[in-house]
């Protein structure tokens, strides 16, 4: 509908070209009486043209060319522009949605543009937390809508194998296998304290017995708890049908000279100088707040440099779109990290950042107290544990990532129309009961006579179908999965709310067949927007 209506505004403005000089809304009115889209077009003109926001919709009204594709044109109120469209148009979607099917929906607006979306990302230092499933869902739904209009995705976890926080994993490790061997250690405050880090020390007494004790830290300890950790994690993504198609390491970044090429340039660009034993870059005049350490005075990086170079090589590798998702504990970083690689020379632009708040997870209406047996946190595959995959991933995608999330589980479990991933799956499995009764009634679903369709209950569900292409790229270019999760869970109530008042089997023939190809649409709709979130869509619950 957007996209018709914008065409007949293209049009109207070769006559009336103050209509090129407006960044005009094409919205859903908030009353369902005012029409499927409206326009505000002639408000945000008024002050400018010196005149009454009624006469110059009017001017746009008559300017306006519509088909038949359009039942009628009004204006309402200060001077919106109400388009009313004909049902006829309106069953297209219906149609398109037969015909398509998983496809409903996509498109092939960025084809040929290729896209990187980084995500979890999380340092191998122990289990996935409730904050790392947010970031999980929400890289990986990212990527789906991005695909869903036409960019070829790579899904990449930039794993954080160097540095501080491996080596004092090692360190932990190797104390609690001296524990374990029945010696007395000093565990210090920084180590990792969680359960996992016994068990990973343990299992290394009970193959190597006492062998290891000479083993520095950084060897044999560090490299088993990195490969124990990250099959944790690989494990905990499965669950949740999130996949990467690429693994950086951080490492590389050493091994091939990109850090030392990055303090190279920074230097030839007099943005960096040593003080107090430590290399600085002057990200003061980089439009940052303040100069940061890059090297520490004992010669190790401090993580802003890596994830310089690390973000050079995404532009290196000639991505049109750069999407990185990270938690809120990243807010102050990122910042510094894009003006390096501006200032660098790389249009940074092309790189989108998501920064989601934290979760807080819910039982009994109390905050759910920390894991005993991982660490000071609740884990991700707790939450699966508690709430199952698919409410997970569709809870973490009902709030805009800006919003502190609390994850209630008590609703999460919840069979009923209160669980609001349960309501839009009913949705789907009370449709697949319906088509497969219809054989039953000697009925099959038939877009022939969607002409029949005039009852308000019809109506809502076509002007519904015919919002979700824009629903995809709306998700695809904010990133705003609640918009989907709000669209699906109206959607549903649009179908339950037709299923009540509207037979199908029972009616005359050719109305029941129409009605079963409405109902078949939606049902293609439903799951079309489901899988986008990485939510299954079951056929009977």
């Amino acid at each position: 509908m957007k996209a018709y209506a914008k065409r007949l505004f293209d049009e109207a403005a070769k006559k009336l070209d103050y209509l090129n000089d407006v960044d005009y809304a094409l919205e859903r009115p908030k009353q369902e009486a005012h029409g499927d889209l409206s326009c505000n077009a002639a408000m945000l003109l008024a002050r400018a043209l010196k005149r009454k926001p009624r006469e110059i919709a009017q001017e746009i009204v008559d300017a306006l060319e519509p088909d038949d594709a359009v039942e009628k044109i009004e204006i309402a109120g200060a001077g919106f522009v109400n388009f009313f469209f004909s049902n006829a148009f309106l069953a297209n979607a219906a149609k398109d949605a037969l015909e398509r099917g998983e496809k409903f929906g996509a498109s092939d607006l960025h084809k040929g543009k290729t896209a990187n979306v980084e995500f979890v990302s999380a340092n191998p230092t122990g289990p996935l937390t409730v904050g790392h499933g947010r970031n999980a869902v929400v890289g990986d739904a990212v990527a789906n809508f991005l695909e869903a209009v036409g960019y070829q995705v790579d899904r990449e976890y930039y794993f954080n194998n160097a540095g501080r926080q491996m080596r004092v994993l090692g360190e932990s490790v190797k104390a609690r296998y001296l524990e374990a061997l029945g010696e007395t250690t000093l565990f210090e405050d920084h180590f990792y304290r969680g359960e996992y880090v016994k068990e990973i020390a343990e299992k290394l007494v009970e193959e190597h017995g006492d062998n290891l004790k000479d083993e520095p830290a950084e060897g044999a300890f560090k490299a088993r708890a990195e490969a124990e950790i990250f099959k944790d994690i690989a494990g905990t993504l499965e669950r949740l049908n999130v996949r990467h198609d690429r693994f950086y390491n951080e490492r590389d970044l050493y091994d091939d000279g990109r850090i030392d090429a990055t303090l190279d340039a920074m230097k030839e660009r007099g943005l960096s100088y040593e003080k107090e034993g430590a290399l600085w870059f002057k990200f003061s005049e980089m439009g940052g707040e303040e100069d940061r350490v890059m090297v520490k005075s004992t010669g190790e990086p401090t993580y802003r440099l890596p994830d310089v170079a690390y973000h050079l090589t995404k532009f290196e590798r000639g991505y049109d779109a750069i999407v990185d998702v990270f938690g809120a504990d990243h807010k102050d970083a990122y910042p510094d990290v894009l003006a390096a690689v501006k200032t660098l020379g790389y249009d940074v632009e092309r790189v989108k950042v998501i920064v989601h708040q934290f979760v807080t997870v819910l039982k009994d209406g109390e905050v759910v107290k920390m894991s005993t047996r991982k660490a000071n946190y609740v884990t991700l595959d707790e939450l699966i544990d508690d709430a199952g995959a698919d409410a997970v991933r569709y809870f973490f995608s009902m709030r805009s990532v800006s919003s502190h999330m609390n994850f209630d589980v008590d609703l999460a479990r919840k069979q009923n129309e209160e669980n609001p991933v349960f309501y839009v799956q009913y949705a789907h499995a009370r449709i697949s009961s319906v088509l497969r009764a219809l054989d039953d009634a000697d009925l099959a679903p038939s877009a022939e006579r969607l002409d029949l369709l005039v009852a308000p209950e019809e109506r809502r569900l076509l002007v519904l179908l015919n919002r979700f292409p824009e629903a995809v790229r709306h998700c695809a270019e904010f990133f705003e999965l609640h918009h989907m999760t709000g669209y699906l869970a109206e959607l549903a109530s649009a179908f339950h709310k037709f299923y009540t008042e509207c037979r199908i089997i029972g009616s005359d023939k050719a109305l029941a067949e129409a009605r079963a190809a409405l109902a078949a649409a939606t049902r293609v709709t439903v799951a079309n927007g489901l899988r986008l979130l990485g939510v299954s869509a079951p056929e009977r619950m």
